[in-house]
């Protein structure tokens, strides 16, 4: 295991894989999870590419400091991870939350930023998306993790999905996400702080940029992504069918292919117009 300090004490937990000579890749997860999000990219990106990945604060077998924690510190730990791997600029992925702490990469940090991947994510809030988020907050600081997996996976995963796991997901809720009660919420209550704003700012983001949906999508639909392409110049837009939140997951095989025509392409990527597929 590897570790890195922040400067304000928060150790951040580590993982390096893939060919020692191959381009960076940035893998940067969302709320509540820790690296094994990426268990299905593992083999896949790492054929090719140097992947890191890391435990946010809260998570995993990273610091959990009791908060508040702040999304653009978070960032800036996920800078601070790929100087301790050697690197210094990389290709980034995010998921989720993951998406914004990207965002705010290519906003903060563009000279670090090879290529941008942002997976069901979001630019700004949403009042139903805020009322969801403060309801998940209370049940996970009243009635643990394993409660609130059991009874909010649906925003989660596609209902064909969910109908396979259901049998077993309350002997695996507790088991999917790795974080305490304080710390999920801790990254829950980063999110709601978030300033809009942000979202202004996209338009200054110069790496060339993939944007990936779900088709069902629930928790980030399809809308955030569309006004994440326009507003991301030269952004290219591309759904997938069945997807739903945890697409990587769900769609693996899918996601994985997208995300490496992205890489493969990034050099030739036009940069004056959005563009939009379906996969």
């Amino acid at each position: 295991m590897a570790y890195v300090r922040t400067d304000d004490g928060v150790r951040l937990h580590y993982q390096v894989w893939g060919p020692s000579d191959g381009e960076p890749l940035l893998l940067v997860h969302g709320l509540g999870a820790d690296h094994r999000a990426w268990i299905m990219q593992r083999r896949s990106f790492g054929a090719r590419y140097r992947c890191i990945a890391f435990d946010n604060r809260g998570v995993g077998s990273s610091d959990k400091p009791e908060g508040p924690y702040d999304l653009e510190v978070m960032a800036r730990d996920a800078l601070l991870v790929l100087d301790a791997a050697g690197h210094d600029s990389a290709h980034v992925v995010g998921v989720s939350m993951g998406g914004i702490l990207a965002q705010i990469i290519g906003v903060r940090a563009p000279e670090r930023v090879r290529s941008l991947t942002l997976a069901c994510t979001a630019c700004r809030h949403l009042p139903w998306r805020r009322e969801l988020l403060a309801e998940w907050i209370e049940v996970a600081e009243s009635e643990g993790m394993g409660v609130f997996v059991r009874d909010n996976i649906r925003w989660l995963m596609g209902p064909r999905s969910l109908r396979r796991i259901w049998p077993l997901a309350t002997f695996l809720a507790p088991l999917v996400v790795n974080v305490p009660p304080h710390g999920f919420a801790a990254q829950a209550r980063a999110i709601l702080a978030m300033d809009d704003a942000v979202a202004d700012e996209l338009s200054a983001i110069t790496a060339p940029t993939l944007v990936t949906v779900g088709s069902q999508d629930i928790l980030t639909p399809r809308g955030d992504s569309l006004e994440l392409a326009e507003r991301i110049p030269g952004a290219e837009l591309v759904i997938i069918r069945g997807g739903a939140h945890m697409v990587q997951a769900e769609h693996a095989g899918t996601f994985n292919r997208v995300v490496h025509e992205h890489l493969d392409q990034v050099a030739a990527r036009p940069t004056s117009a959005s563009e939009s597929r379906t996969a």
